[in-house]
């Protein structure tokens, strides 16, 4: 008989598609749970206080946080007001920011990218740039969206891993080069957070929760992206997926 998978809940982003709202989910997202971390993807709608947070949690085992256009609303980290035409996605804020540390609490892994990697910041009481390239001191992060998804997505910059993290265990080495996709940055890092990786102009690139019972971690980059194909990003998942597995057995 087959070893049952564990289910991976991943918050839904709330677009509009032409004149129709839907709750959606990158593929490339999709993909790499079900290929790289060996686990079941379920896609949690961004209905916001809507959702029965007890309910919700005690069927998964573990949580995707991913990348998304919008960025979370500044009210929401006490920032200043973002400049007209910034796509926002107040859904997605009211479903992840409480679901987050719940999670966290209970002993679900989680695992948040580029955008969740924000919002998990702020979920634990840090704050944001908004805007990365005027802040002086720190490189351009973002991607030229001219280019072919490939060169997108292709690396950008090392990050340098700090001593004794799970990501320098996991990587078994000092740097690793990572691709860049983001205008947005951590400012202040939220309480209970450890750095787990910067980039080489000092930029928080990855933390962990200190005192999560299992697996916490976000990145800024983009793990997801060809993740069978680079074995960083496929450790990363990997280990997602077993501790995932670990709180299934524990279920």
């Amino acid at each position: 008989m087959r070893a049952a998978k564990p289910f991976i809940g991943i918050p839904a982003d709330r677009r509009l598609l032409s004149k129709h709202w839907f709750h959606a989910v990158g593929e490339k997202y999709i993909a790499a749970v079900a290929d790289a971390a060996d686990a079941i993807p379920v896609l949690i709608p961004a209905l916001g206080e809507a959702l029965d947070l007890d309910a919700l949690l005690s069927r998964f085992d573990g949580l995707l946080l991913t990348g998304s256009p919008s960025n979370v609303e500044p009210h929401r980290y006490k920032g200043p007001p973002s400049d007209p035409g910034t796509l926002h996605d107040p859904h997605r804020d009211s479903t992840t920011l409480p679901l987050i540390p719940a999670a966290v609490a209970r002993g679900l892994p989680v695992l948040a990218v580029c955008r969740g990697f924000q919002e998990m910041n702020v979920a634990f009481g840090g704050t944001l740039w908004q805007k990365l390239h005027e802040v002086p001191g720190f490189e351009d992060h973002r991607e030229d969206d001219e280019q072919e998804l490939d060169l997108q997505y292709g690396p950008a910059h090392d990050v340098i891993l700090e001593p004794g993290g799970l990501l320098r265990e996991l990587a078994g080495q000092e740097r690793v080069r990572v691709n860049s996709l983001h205008s947005q940055g951590v400012q202040a890092l939220g309480q209970g957070l450890d750095v787990e990786a910067r980039a080489p102009d000092g930029v928080i690139e990855g933390f962990s929760v200190h005192a999560a019972p299992r697996f916490a971690v976000a990145v800024q980059w983009h793990p997801e992206w060809k993740v069978m194909s680079n074995p960083f990003s496929r450790a990363l998942f990997s280990a997602f997926g077993a501790a995932s597995r670990e709180r299934l057995a524990a279920r």
